[in-house]
């Protein structure tokens, strides 16, 4: 994998959506620290986070987590636990899910089109001349 100039991180890319203040944004980026190392592959000038919640702290409270990635298509996680810190938990989780089975769909082997350029040509056929001095097994 090559490296990137200016890698993503959640503090550099994340915005705070519907529900939350600026004041919930370190222990949000806190909670979200390990998708760093996911979104490093890729630059900070091209990613942007964003979460948002409905409802907070009431029953059926939903936490949404937005991905964008230059590139590629928008990435939505949602998480309907009940427990503010779970919900952010499992819509991490989720987002990380999803950024490795991007990334893995991109791979030559999960690509048809660089698969199909990357297959080595077989061996060419000997000729029926070259053959002729041999002696068949079976004949022997």
């Amino acid at each position: 994998m090559s490296a990137v100039a200016n890698p993503a991180t959640v503090a550099e890319c994340l915005r705070m959506g519907a529900g939350f203040s600026q004041g919930d944004r370190n222990w949000i980026v806190e909670q979200f620290g390990t998708l760093d190392a996911r979104l490093a592959a890729f630059h900070a000038d091209a990613t942007e986070l964003e979460v948002s919640v409905k409802d907070r702290e009431a029953r059926g409270q939903k936490v949404t987590l937005e991905c964008w990635i230059a590139g590629r298509q928008k990435i939505v996680t949602t998480s309907s636990e009940e427990d503010l810190r779970a919900a952010l938990n499992d819509a991490r989780d989720d987002l990380r899910r999803k950024l490795n089975d991007a990334k893995t769909k991109q791979e030559p082997r999960h690509n048809k089109h660089i698969r199909e350029m990357a297959q080595p040509t077989p061996a060419p056929d000997l000729d029926a001349d070259d053959t002729a001095g041999r002696v068949d097994a079976e004949a022997v």
